[in-house]
């Protein structure tokens, strides 16, 4: 039970979000370099660097140079345990990301130092805040010309909605850019300009006044960083763990992934104040991590990690006790008990078996068909986790089987890969026809490229007329009755059997709200 405690006391969880392009991949590249996980950092597109980056693994990945999957990481810094789940920015894959955001303990938000808050940006700041989610901002490219940082923190309160406690502060941007002052540490780390991969070592500075400082940055940038921090102090509150734990207070750095700059000193500040594996609810109970019995949940599925294997892999995330290999366990929606004989922890594609998984740690179990998103597996208990919703897509389209000879391969692909969550299958209830519905129009080549080469089976698409799919919760029986009679056409059943409106316009909807007025329609699956 020590060894339980101990280990829970190691574990770091946490996901990576942005807007697509603020640089998530070569940020977790770094991380991985100054952990020691990797010898060389690659990047996304780089001309100079052949390297690609270790967390975009799939081919799809290397052609358009952006991540379509979150990818799972793990390696040790000082005596800690770290496991980073790096998520695509792209909104068109935001699903996979919404739902790695339900098995993180804490997340690093990546802001564009020139672009600032961007729309999809906000949206993951939103669900997290939802959660209560500890976030740790970090200001990236500021070897570039940038905003004004007094403007851009403004900006990111307002629109994000968050308390920010700058712990860390640049000096200068772009061309003039000299380095950053680390509140945290109380120490200046100095921008090499000419060999920029190098990490800066930084140098203690306790007092600002000493007169080493101009020598180091010049008298003009001496005198504006000390007005700054001055106006920090008095701007900004002072940074208290407990506020942050509890999601109130968002700590700020500042930072070059790509140089290497202010990584390794968000990397200490992270491990030394990031929550460590937290209670997760379930229906039934609340879950603690230091509990002996094992509880996880599934929250991705990834079919064919590896193409010359067709390998299906869920993903479970270690909620409380400890997982051990040739163990058996309760898979709590089946009724039946598993056992697992080779259990994979992950640097990307790259995998190990592992013997046993403490509470924080994803562990990866080859699956057959018999796991869903969202899944439990206990040491015998039967628990539900709840809180991993599906959202309300935004595109549809029906599907029509291409091949008449070939429709048992299409319904099966259809399936599985609902399963994993792509996308979302609507069966109309007037005329049983199939819709689907995806958060991005990019998800529809990936379906259908998957169903053609995993699958042996051919589809095509045509378009469906509607704005948005909404959950109905009827609370009223007569109402509930009028709406099937009247909008018969636009309602449909989820994968579940659950009853969805699919609304041809937001003016439609608006007045279908108005007319059933004690009917609720939600946007997301779980209400």
């Amino acid at each position: 039970m020590s060894n339980l405690l101990t280990e829970l006391q190691r574990r770091r969880t946490f996901g990576i979000v942005s807007h697509p392009d603020a640089g998530k991949t070569t940020l977790t590249e770094k991380l991985l370099l100054f952990g020691g996980a990797i010898n060389e950092a690659g990047a996304v597109k780089s001309n100079k660097i052949k390297k690609g980056a270790t967390s975009d693994f799939m081919e799809i990945e290397r052609q358009r140079g952006i991540s379509v999957a979150t990818s799972v990481m793990a390696f040790e810094y000082q005596g800690k345990h770290i496991n980073i789940l790096d998520t695509p920015g792209h909104q068109d894959f935001a699903e996979d990301t919404y739902r790695t955001l339900t098995a993180v303990d804490s997340a690093i938000v990546v802001v564009d130092v020139a672009k600032g808050v961007e729309a999809q940006t906000e949206k993951l700041v939103n669900v997290c805040r939802m959660r209560a989610t500890p976030i740790i901002v970090f200001i990236n490219k500021l070897d570039r010309e940038g905003r004004d940082a007094f403007d851009l923190l403004d900006e990111i309160e307002s629109k994000l909605g968050l308390r920010l406690c700058p712990l860390s502060w640049p000096i200068g941007m772009g061309a003039q850019f000299q380095g950053v002052y680390d509140v945290w540490s109380k120490s200046l780390l100095i921008y090499d300009q000419i060999n920029k991969q190098k990490v800066a070592e930084g140098v203690a500075f306790s007092d600002l006044e000493n007169p080493e400082l101009v020598e180091r940055i010049g008298a003009k940038a001496a005198e504006t960083l000390r007005e700054e921090l001055e106006l920090v102090a008095g701007v900004y509150p002072e940074f208290d763990q407990d506020a942050y734990l509890r999601g109130e207070l968002q700590p700020v750095f500042f930072g070059s992934a790509l140089n290497n700059f202010g990584v390794r000193e968000l990397l200490n500040c992270f491990a030394e104040i990031a929550p460590h594996p937290q209670p997760k609810a379930a229906e039934e109970r609340v879950v603690h991590p230091e509990e002996a019995k094992f509880s996880g949940f599934v929250f991705k599925i990834h079919a064919n990690i590896d193409p010359n294997h067709r390998s299906r892999i869920a993903f479970v995330k270690v909620v409380s006790g400890t997982f051990e290999r040739n163990t058996n366990y309760l898979h709590v929606r089946e009724g039946k008990n598993l056992k697992f004989s080779s259990p994979m922890t992950f640097l990307a594609s790259k995998r190990e078996v592992v013997e046993e998984a403490y509470p924080g740690d994803i562990v990866g179990l080859p699956d057959t068909g018999l796991f869903r998103i969202g899944d439990s597996l206990t040491g015998g208990e039967s628990l539900h986790f709840s809180g991993i919703p599906s959202f309300s897509p935004e595109h549809f389209r029906f599907i029509n089987n291409a091949d008449p000879m070939k429709s048992k391969q299409l319904a099966k692909g259809v399936d599985q890969l609902m399963d994993e969550g792509v996308a979302q299958l609507f069966t109309l209830v007037a005329n049983g026809r199939k819709v689907i519905g995806t958060v991005g129009a990019l998800q529809y080549e990936v379906i259908q490229y998957r169903l053609e080469h995993e699958y042996g089976a051919k589809c095509s698409y045509e378009p469906f007329p509607a704005y948005k799919a909404l959950w109905v919760e009827g609370k009223d029986a007569g109402q509930l009755a009028e709406l099937e009679r009247m909008k018969a056409r636009q309602l449909a059943h989820d994968k579940f059997g659950r009853l969805v409106f699919l609304a041809d316009s937001q003016f439609g909807l608006h007045m279908t709200q108005e007319k059933f007025d004690r009917i609720v329609f939600h946007e997301k699956s779980e209400f």
